[in-house]
């Protein structure tokens, strides 16, 4: 079944649009299981890379209900932003950040085992990936003509 307000040949863009909303509601609600949930509180950069995937979540499902492809013009930039956190986290996480700039001083630690997920998956780590794959998917669902 197609979406009538998809225009013709946009079938494959609108595609990516929904992977890319798809990506930012199982991150946003991961994030809030893990949370709410497992009772995890979540560090300062973890609140930081929230601000931005929740709008995501928002703002992609109502763009992929309206199958409006032109919507990469404001989640690229929330997207992008979460990422640079999400990398700044991951190398603090990684311990490539010298001690002295880690913004992570109150509150739980980015450094303790309580990060992963499943004991082996860094949650700065799923949260860089998720944001990039968002990245990617917008950057391929808007059109040579957009641009």
């Amino acid at each position: 079944m197609t979406n009538p307000s998809i225009l013709p040949g946009q079938e494959g863009r609108w595609s990516f649009l929904y992977l890319a909303w798809l990506v930012a509601l199982v991150a946003s609600l991961s994030a809030l299981f893990i949370g709410e949930v497992m009772g995890q509180a979540p560090c300062s950069l973890c609140w930081q890379q929230r601000a931005f995937m929740f709008p995501l979540a928002i703002l992609l499902a109502i763009a992929s209900f309206r199958a409006d492809t032109t919507v990469w013009r404001y989640a690229l930039p929330l997207a992008a932003l979460g990422a640079a956190i999400a990398l700044f986290h991951s190398l603090l996480y990684a311990g490539l950040i010298p001690e002295g700039i880690q913004p992570c001083s109150q509150g739980p630690s980015c450094a303790s085992a309580e990060m992963t997920v499943l004991g082996v998956l860094p949650l700065p780590y799923l949260s860089l990936a998720a944001f990039l794959a968002i990245v990617f998917a917008l950057l391929a669902s808007k059109s040579k003509a957009q641009s």
